[in-house]
């Protein structure tokens, strides 16, 4: 007679074995899944934002440090994760765009144009930025539906939020593209020089410009155009955005956005609904 003992003890030891490498599969497939291991993969939060554009964030000449509502929520978004965060200044979104399609950021901030959705996946807005144009003090141009007329020539930065809208609405105004945002300066002489009539930017700089001049130049009351302010990721990276979408929520309800903004002192900016 044969003993079939040993052969049903082996089997179940390899019925165990393998049960074994399964839930160590799962329990590590689960673990990947966890937040900080989707946004941060690297063990890093890294994150690319506009450091031209002061909705975004401002940086301090002399330390480097960058305040403002973006680095706010890397950093509360990072406490939250558990995870250790780097922050990075872009001159522009094509900067952004970049260094999330290359892998060297996880999440970037920008202004949602449909043009750059096709190259990167935007999640959830944070921030609603309102646009208005600069003006000479003594300008006729009293309000933005007054810049489309012809003999107005409008300054713009390529790329930018106001320069994709102006080059595709305005009709009878002549744009003038530049390459990069002016130094204040600049800004004021092409204004009170004549070179431009008007400068498309975002409200928070029509402001900060107003206020430089010493009386030169003139932000309109009115805004052309709101738009939000959004995080991205690099295309196809979906996973990213529910995570985002939830974290986004907790900080508009719980009042960190609009404590934020307030701390930055912006004008022209509010919460994203």
């Amino acid at each position: 007679m044969h003993n079939i003992q040993p052969v049903e003890t082996a089997s179940r030891d390899r019925v165990g074995a393998i049960v074994g490498v399964v839930l160590i599969t799962l329990s590590m497939s689960s673990a990947a899944q966890t937040p900080s291991a989707v946004l941060a993969p690297t063990g890093t939060l890294r994150a690319i934002y506009l450091g031209t554009n002061p909705v975004h964030g401002r940086t301090d000449p002399r330390t480097g440090a960058a305040t403002g509502p973006v680095p706010d929520l890397v950093q509360e978004l990072a406490r939250t994760l558990k995870v250790p965060y780097a922050i990075t200044p872009a001159p522009d979104a094509a900067g952004v765009i970049a260094a999330l399609t290359g892998g060297k950021a996880d999440i970037g901030f920008l202004a949602y144009d449909a043009s750059r959705a096709r190259e990167v996946d935007f999640g959830a807005p944070f921030i609603v930025m309102f646009n208005s144009y600069v003006v000479r003090a003594d300008s006729s141009i009293r309000q933005s539906a007054d810049v489309d007329r012809a003999g107005v020539t409008v300054g713009a930065v390529k790329g930018q939020t106001q320069e994709l809208f102006v080059s595709s609405h305005l009709k009878s105004a002549k744009i003038q593209l530049f390459p990069t945002m002016p130094p204040q300066a600049e800004v004021e002489k092409l204004l009170t020089g004549g070179e431009v009539d008007a400068f498309a930017v975002n409200r928070q700089r029509a402001l900060d410009a107003e206020a430089a001049s010493g009386g030169r130049l003139r932000a309109l009351a009115d805004s052309f155009l709101a738009v939000n302010q959004a995080f991205v990721v690099p295309k196809g990276d979906r996973a990213k955005l529910p995570i985002i979408e939830r974290f986004v929520s907790d900080a508009r309800t719980s009042g960190f956005i609009k404590a934020a903004i307030d701390r930055a002192k912006l004008t022209g900016v509010d919460v994203a609904r």
